[in-house]
């Protein structure tokens, strides 16, 4: 316990001693410290200045995608299925088509908008 009122008594002294130097200050030099904290947080608060230019953007990296399918030596792409889904469907803009390949049993089944169903041979 000794311990504890040493630190107390010395704390009280440092505290003392800095009040004193506050008070022997000069009040100009007081003022001008706070006057230059105001003016750097005016500036801090204004808002960032727009800029009209616009962040480059990444080029999109274009792949090509093909899909082949073959079968009894012959080969045919998913584009050309699709193409002749349409053709057999008759409907001119589908908004949806699905293909399904049965290359097993050599057919292609297809729905064109969910309500016109139909079918063909996947090779010729």
């Amino acid at each position: 316990m000794p311990r504890t009122a040493k630190k107390a008594a010395a704390e009280p002294a440092v505290e003392t001693k800095e009040v004193k130097a506050a008070e022997t200050a000069p009040v100009e030099e007081k003022k001008a410290p706070a006057k230059k904290a105001a003016k750097k947080t005016a500036a801090a608060k204004k808002p960032a200045a727009k800029t009209t230019e616009k962040p480059a953007a990444k080029k999109a990296v274009k792949t090509e995608e093909n899909v082949i399918i073959q079968n009894y030596g012959k080969e045919v792409t998913a584009s050309a299925l699709i193409a002749k889904a349409k053709a057999s469907s008759g409907v001119k803009s589908p908004k949806k088509v699905d293909v399904y390949v049965r290359a097993e049993i050599n057919k292609v089944y297809y729905v064109i908008d969910g309500d016109k169903f139909g079918e063909f041979d996947l090779i010729d």
